[in-house]
């Protein structure tokens, strides 16, 4: 085993697919310096600041053979280039009767933590959860990242990579085999009997903490990570919600028409799940707001593991309220 950082998970993964496939190239506004001294400008394109331009490059690349990997930097960016990734990208292989493949990565940092304000500290995922013919994966450990980045990179149609800003100088163990992790399929990072909680990135840690905390009481939590976001594993949230009979949903995006609402619709919807709820479902979400450009402000809107233990707690005691 050997460590490694979130983000230097995710380059080792790319660098190793690149040199298993000639066909695989890379595109960024700032090109990556150790995939550009490996492999050279031929793969590693330094593109200009026109994402709408090289995500549409992307997936004619992707329909002529090719694998590209589309770096926007930052979520915040790839909103210029909806068309092509709403319109075209999830979309084509359908429309082609699934005749030609569009094998293409895409790569979007989302989450706040960085003080960058409300262009740059987005978890807009729920919305492309919504379009139909996107995979798409969002990894809390370096482990994890590397595992679903090589998948990701070998499957034959579009996947998004959404990548937690706070998490890329997070260390962790990696193997020194190769290995890869299916998509859709979740990690109980800790099992626990009293209740579940499901959270994504940075709030699996938090999430972890919260339980780590409330075991001091006998109170045992249940931490799911979902990993993949499409295609859900909705069979791990719901034995593990069966098993503790209570929900706690952990995300760093707003509650309104999103993740957390999904995931609470999979335990509510299914008829054995819903069946051994103790509690009523809590979610524990960024507010519904701009994210701040003030520390203060900005500490504010995101959930931690303070209101993770509250919303646990509330559970617990039975009570219902509104979506915090």
């Amino acid at each position: 085993m050997r460590e490694l950082t979130y983000n230097e998970a995710a380059l080792e993964a790319i660098a190793e697919e690149m040199r298993r496939d000639s066909k695989i190239f890379y595109m960024s506004t700032d090109a990556i310096p150790s995939l550009l001294k490996e492999f050279g400008d031929a793969r590693v394109k330094s593109t200009p600041i026109t994402e709408a331009a090289f995500t549409g490059i992307g997936i004619g690349a992707a329909g002529c053979g090719f694998r590209p990997i589309v770096d926007w930097r930052q979520v915040t960016f790839c909103f210029v280039a909806m068309d092509q990734i709403v319109n075209q990208a999830a979309k084509i292989h359908y429309m082609f009767g699934g005749q030609v493949t569009f094998p293409m990565l895409f790569r979007a940092s989302v989450g706040g933590g960085g003080k960058v304000a409300a262009q740059h500290s987005q978890s807009p995922y729920s919305m492309f959860m919504n379009v139909a013919g996107l995979k798409m994966f969002l990894p809390s450990t370096p482990h994890d990242m590397k595992g679903l980045m090589k998948t990701a990179i070998r499957d034959n149609n579009p996947v998004i990579s959404f990548e937690s800003s706070r998490l890329m100088g997070l260390k962790g163990s990696l193997p020194e085999e190769d290995y890869a992790i299916p998509l859709g399929k979740a990690d109980v990072k800790r099992e626990g009997d009293d209740v579940t909680v499901v959270a994504v990135a940075w709030l699996v840690h938090e999430a972890l903490a919260a339980a780590e905390e409330l075991a001091k009481e006998g109170i045992s939590v249940e931490v799911v990570d979902p990993r993949t976001l499409v295609p859900l594993d909705k069979d791990t949230i719901r034995d593990s919600v069966q098993k503790t009979g209570r929900l706690v949903i952990a995300d760093e995006a707003g509650p309104t028409a999103g993740f957390s609402a999904e995931i609470a619709a999979v335990v509510t919807e299914d008829p054995a799940t819903f069946s051994r709820l103790k509690a009523p479902v809590k979610r524990v979400c960024a507010l519904q707001v701009p994210i701040p450009y003030s520390p203060v402000l900005e500490n504010h809107v995101f959930p931690d593991r303070n209101r993770i233990i509250a919303g646990i707690r509330e559970v617990l005691e039975g009570r219902r309220s509104a979506a915090a």
